[in-house]
């Protein structure tokens, strides 16, 4: 089965009132012995060949951030280190838009970066300065012309449904300008709210700070999703996850093996990995990854071997994010005989409970949510899971 590869690069020029990442703002000064330390992480982790890598993905945190130099020669470390499968591999960067220039394109482009998924958020400036964005919605714009002219063919937007001051009318209007530049792939992500972010912290506890009086009710971020879904059908993109669209032949490959549990290595500070039978994830600071790097001392830690029961649960959380849905035939193959057969009948009860309340759709051997509740999905899955 192909290798997915993760590159994480937790820093940013700013932290936005939403964020819940382990992301830093810091100084440029340590982007080199970061980049170094990747690098070196890379060549201590090569691969029996068991797996050919078929997909790598820069993520954070603002990748784009690094030199362009630095980038490349992470690429050029992975080329030499793991086996690469023969067709031509998704590499994708992570960019903000008021990243981009066209010196910095071109360097990604002839580096081998082949999808670039823009941090777009929202197509309003009221929006975008309320959220501690530093790109405006000109920069979105020019940054997807500057990467056309370049060469790149595949580009993905990131939308945020339910962000402070954000109207129906500013909603459909961003959804009509993501249209307008023909990405080959949208992202729309429900605003969290969590304790996780300042945005979060401020909205829980009734606070105003970060425009968090001004965030739009459940259900008005449910309606934003719910037109969005329609409006994304109606020229032709196609649904595939919870929060994914894309045109024919274009969905993220990459971010489908997360879903499919396909294997995949994190690298970099707080990048997770799996391999079907084990998950890990590295040491979440940058500062104590690189030294660990430096020391010879693997990063590795929150090293958990993925029990039979957890796996199961895993077929169904991860699974029923996509809209096709799971093979439930297949799931019983698999797991009924290892001592979890009473598990799969409890959940079987389960799943006739919520279909007869129209919450998810069951042939006999596929399962999926309905389409019309996507919105509730987690309360979903957790009554399907208890």
């Amino acid at each position: 089965m192909p290798l997915g590869i993760y590159i994480q690069v937790p820093f940013c020029q700013t932290k936005c009132t939403y964020c819940n990442f382990h992301t830093g703002v810091v100084s440029r000064d340590r982007y080199e012995p970061y980049a170094n330390a990747i690098c070196r992480e890379i060549a201590e982790s090569k691969t029996d060949g068991e797996h050919d890598v078929d997909t790598v993905y820069f993520g954070g945190g603002t990748p784009s951030l690094l030199e362009p130099e630095a980038l490349a020669r992470i690429l050029t470390a992975l080329h030499e280190n793991l086996p690469f499968a023969a067709s031509p591999p998704e590499i994708t960067l992570e960019a903000d838009p008021e990243t981009i220039t066209p010196k910095n394109a071109a360097a990604w482009f002839a580096a081998g970066f082949n999808r670039i998924s823009l941090g777009s958020q929202s197509f309003n400036d009221a929006e975008l300065i309320a959220s501690g964005r530093l790109h405006r919605r000109a920069d979105i714009h020019n940054a997807t012309k500057i990467l056309r002219a370049v060469g790149v063919g595949n580009i993905s937007l990131d939308l945020i449904a339910g962000l402070p001051h954000q109207t129906r009318e500013t909603w459909e209007q961003s959804i009509a300008e993501a249209l307008a530049l023909c990405p080959e792939h949208i992202s729309i992500y429900m605003l969290e709210i969590d304790e996780g972010s300042r945005l979060g912290r401020e909205s829980l506890a009734g606070g105003s700070r970060y425009s968090a009086a001004a965030i739009p009710t459940d259900d008005a971020m449910a309606e934003f999703y719910e037109s969005a879904c329609a409006r994304l059908a109606g020229v032709g993109y196609d649904h595939y996850e919870i929060s994914n669209w894309a045109q024919r032949g274009r969905r993220s490959r990459h971010n489908l093996k997360y879903w499919r549990r396909e294997p995949y290595l994190g690298l970099g500070a707080g990048a997770h990995s799996f391999d079907g039978r084990t998950r890990w994830a590295n040491a979440h600071d940058s500062a104590r990854y690189v030294a660990l790097i430096e020391q010879g001392t693997s990063p590795r830690e929150q090293i958990e071997a993925v029990t039979e029961a957890a796996a199961l649960e895993e077929e169904f959380f991860l699974g029923l994010r996509q809209l096709e849905g799971v093979d439930l035939a297949r799931i019983r193959r698999e797991y009924g005989g290892n001592g979890l057969s009473a598990r799969l009948a409890e959940i079987d009860e389960r799943i006739e409970k919520l279909r007869e309340q129209g919450l998810v759709e069951f042939d006999g051997s596929g399962l999926r949510l309905s389409p019309e509740r996507l919105t509730v999905s987690n309360e979903v899955l957790v009554e399907l899971l208890g």
